[in-house]
């Protein structure tokens, strides 16, 4: 079927920045793998000013410590906080997984928990803090689950084919535990992101701004260098925000993104600004990841292409994207929302925090 751009024709910011604008496009509902965020570089966890282990992420470490609260608010004893960092560490390595395994495709969350109706909603087992409370219920209902070895108490819970599975990660739990426990601690030597707003809604702070087109290029360009409630700038304030930059003076612009002093420019060469930044590209989406669409692609301006932000990942494979100029007038340079099939854009662009599984 031929797809037929809606699209307008851009001007310039200033030399070399092109803005990719009105973007229409053929919605393609078809399965496709989802994915999870993860968060790459490792921190050092400091008690004090003493360090005292490395080798994980901020994402995990702030996992673990909800998991530990949940325990606490339920007067789970230090060895059940364990025993659940431990199942944790088994089943998910601390993260909040959008996908399950081959004996269970649809487990979820920190704790892979099952869609069979006893652990909650989606969302329920997509919650760090929900899904850890409903394990640890789960736990403390176990009958002498104290007595037991801690893999077998997890277990008792998880019902996994090897009652012995989560003997190896005990060592780490008791770790991580202690150490989180130990007074107030402090994260050094990340880059991770701080968790950011996707999915939150039309955040964007300049909606009412002027566009070009009603005031020319004259006070309609944004602190990110781009033209207001473009599908760019919306796509700058998504990255900036995910990565723990909400307010002026922001970490990322147009003019200091990529590293060899190049603009990262219109929609048309988001992507080349990923690779040049080392960041990881992939064909799976993600929640927070910028969506690419190269010129045409799937109804995107035949010249500039379109850039979005998946704001959700449906059991189905499709998602959920959010941006703004992706309409035809009169709807053009506003908000919008729209599912799609995974298979459609040219690439997903990922921040520091993720990576295609």
């Amino acid at each position: 079927m031929q797809r037929k751009s809606l699209g307008l024709v851009a001007l310039i910011v200033v030399p070399g920045i092109l803005i990719g604008l009105v973007f229409s496009m053929l919605l393609l509902l078809a399965p496709a793998k989802p994915a999870a965020a993860d968060c790459g570089p490792t921190v050092s966890v400091f008690i004090n000013g003493d360090p005292k282990f490395e080798g994980y992420t901020e994402e995990q470490l702030k996992n673990a410590a909800t998991i530990m609260g949940a325990g606490k608010a339920l007067n789970l004893s230090v060895k059940g906080q364990m025993i659940s960092v431990m199942v944790s560490l088994g089943e998910s390595g601390l993260r909040v997984l959008d996908y399950g395994d081959g004996p269970g495709p649809d487990s979820r969350g920190l704790f892979q928990q099952r869609d069979n109706g006893g652990w909650g909603s989606y969302a329920d087992r997509m919650d760090p803090t929900i899904s850890a409370t409903n394990f640890i219920e789960a736990l403390q209902k176990v009958e002498g689950w104290e007595l037991l070895e801690p893999t077998l108490a997890g277990n008792k819970v998880q019902r996994n084919a090897d009652p012995y599975h989560y003997q190896k990660y005990w060592p780490e739990a008791v770790k991580i535990v202690q150490a989180l426990s130990d007074g107030k601690f402090s994260l050094e030597g990340s880059d991770c992101a701080i968790p950011g707003q996707s999915g939150a809604g039309d955040d964007y702070p300049w909606k009412n701004s002027p566009t070009w087109l009603q005031v020319g290029t004259a006070g309609s360009i944004s602190p990110f260098n781009f033209y207001y409630r473009e599908c760019v700038d919306f796509a700058m304030w998504r990255v900036n925000q995910q990565m723990g930059s909400a307010g002026e003076p922001f970490k990322f612009l147009n003019g200091n993104f990529r590293p060899d002093g190049q603009r990262l420019g219109s929609a048309l060469t988001w992507k080349a600004g990923w690779d040049a930044k080392g960041w990881a590209t992939g064909s799976t989406p993600k929640v927070g990841a910028v969506v690419w669409y190269a010129p045409g692609v799937g109804g995107a301006d035949p010249t500039f292409g379109h850039v979005a932000v998946v704001k959700e990942v449906k059991d189905d494979g499709s998602y959920v994207e959010e941006g703004y100029n992706g309409n035809p007038p009169p709807d053009d340079h506003n908000y919008y929302t729209r599912t799609v099939s995974s298979d459609v854009p040219s690439a997903f662009l990922y921040l520091p925090t993720q990576e295609e599984k």
